[in-house]
């Protein structure tokens, strides 16, 4: 058995593509299909789209619903619009709305409207896996409860709206074989309420969101001073769900050394290996938090409903360009304007869910009911699963790292078998099990738990 590799993941894999076992697919391997995604996201529409954005004048959740060019009733209106337009044939766009009533941000009941484009999975056995990927299209001032105000919102968050808009549009002359949802939803920062209403009826209906990515000030390149840095994302990541009450399953992980392998930091991990991968120069910062501290967003309803869910946020927030009224102060403008977003950015981030969102619907899903058998004392581990059924799988692959490491640091493919044994201790490595393609498309890892 291999030991434990002292490498990092991407490098690994790549190495892992060159000297394949017999049988083994091309894990690694850059899939020509997603490199034409990442190739086709356009920095030039996506400042198109945050330009129309802004245009609306404001975006407030209780603006204006009746005018043709004002308030986000016109916006919802085109957002809708642009996606049955380049998603003719391909992309089901609806409206998805419920009346909120008055709340601490909300003055009267109103009318919360998502725009939600499905791009159904082709796959019968994976169709009903869903991948959702949020920008929040709504914006605002300083005052939250000022509705009439101009609030152009193009970091916060036209950033993140046109880069779903943008990715739906070129992901949907594709194929998958899970279904993928891109969302703008309405109401963040009166509550999170278009999120939290999805959410909550994804949960009562039992979907299955297999992750969902938020894309929330994604903007700017630029720090508070002006220095700029183009080259890496935060990812937020909650580890260790805070629950007023421990359940059996969150006190396993616990007692096993598991509260770095939650759902959602095993999607993240998948994430930043995935978008370095098809990102040329491009990092992906797993950030150990929910959001940014005691902040909160769109994905924060999805975890709450025990989805993994995960927040992209560009590397230095400038609070003179969020959250403000326009206006001029000792010679520097203050206030959300498109000036101040770089669209050459915002497609690198798009880029990295883009690529992200393909693997996973590409890939079978993760595998089910991973065990590690415990009835005797052993200095080796036996790992045990339940088979996948897509009729394109290919295999499992087992990775391992050191207690102390974020990231995977070895991996071994062991075949299309529903066990394994490895010489390695089980008290000194972590693991975790993949489901693997027969074009090399790996799922996201599954922490194992004892089986008694």
């Amino acid at each position: 058995m291999h030991p434990v590799l002292k490498t990092s993941l991407p490098l690994l894999l790549a190495c892992g593509a060159a000297q394949a076992a017999p049988g083994e697919p091309p894990i690694g391997k850059h899939q020509a299909e997603i490199d034409a995604i990442v190739r086709e996201i356009s920095p030039q529409r996506i400042q198109g789209y945050i330009e129309k954005l802004v245009s609306f004048g404001t975006r407030h959740t209780m603006s204006d619903t009746e005018s043709p060019t004002r308030g986000i009733g016109a916006a919802r209106r085109w957002i809708k619009s642009e996606l049955e337009r380049c998603g003719a044939g391909k992309l089901d766009v609806q409206f998805d709305s419920h009346l909120h009533p008055v709340a601490t941000r909300l003055s009267k009941p109103t009318e919360i409207v998502n725009v939600v484009a499905t791009l159904p999975g082709t796959q019968p056995a994976s169709k009903d896996r869903i991948y959702v990927v949020s920008g929040h299209y709504d914006s605002r001032v300083t005052d939250v409860m000022n509705f009439t105000a101009d609030a152009p919102g193009a970091n916060d968050d036209g950033s993140g709206t046109a880069a779903v808009i943008e990715m739906a549009c070129v992901m949907a002359k594709h194929r998958f074989d899970a279904t993928l949802v891109f969302m703008t939803v309405a109401a963040e920062e009166q509550g999170l309420f278009g999120s939290g209403d999805w959410a909550q009826k994804a949960k009562a209906k039992q979907l299955n969101i297999a992750g969902m990515l938020n894309n929330d000030i994604i903007g700017s390149s630029h720090d508070e001073h002006g220095k700029q840095d183009a080259t890496q994302v935060r990812l937020f990541a909650e580890g260790v769900p805070p629950v007023r009450e421990t359940t059996p399953e969150l006190r396993t992980l616990i007692t096993t050394g598991g509260e770095n392998d939650s759902i959602t930091r095993q999607l993240a991990r998948h994430i930043k290996d995935t978008g370095e991968r098809y990102v040329d120069g491009f990092k992906v910062n797993i950030i150990y938090r929910r959001d940014r501290y005691l902040r909160g967003g769109d994905h924060s309803p999805f975890l709450d409903a025990g989805y993994a869910a995960v927040r992209f946020t560009e590397p230095h927030e400038d609070f003179n360009h969020q959250h403000q009224d326009l206006r001029t102060e000792n010679g520097k403008k203050i206030g959300d304007l498109p000036e101040y977003v770089d669209p050459a950015y915002i497609a690198q981030v798009a880029r990295v869910n883009a690529a992200s969102l393909a693997s996973l619907a590409l890939a079978p899903a993760v595998p089910q009911e991973v065990k590690v058998r415990t009835a005797a004392l052993d200095n080796g581990t036996e790992l045990v699963w339940k088979a996948n059924a897509e009729p394109d799988l290919a295999g499992y692959r087992i990775v391992w790292r050191d207690t102390t490491s974020p990231l995977w640091q070895g991996a071994q493919y062991v075949g299309n078998v529903t066990t394994f044994r490895l010489d390695q201790s089980k008290d000194n490595v972590l693991f975790g099990v993949q489901a693997v393609d027969k074009d090399g498309n790996v799922s996201p890892a599954v922490y194992p738990v004892p089986a008694r």
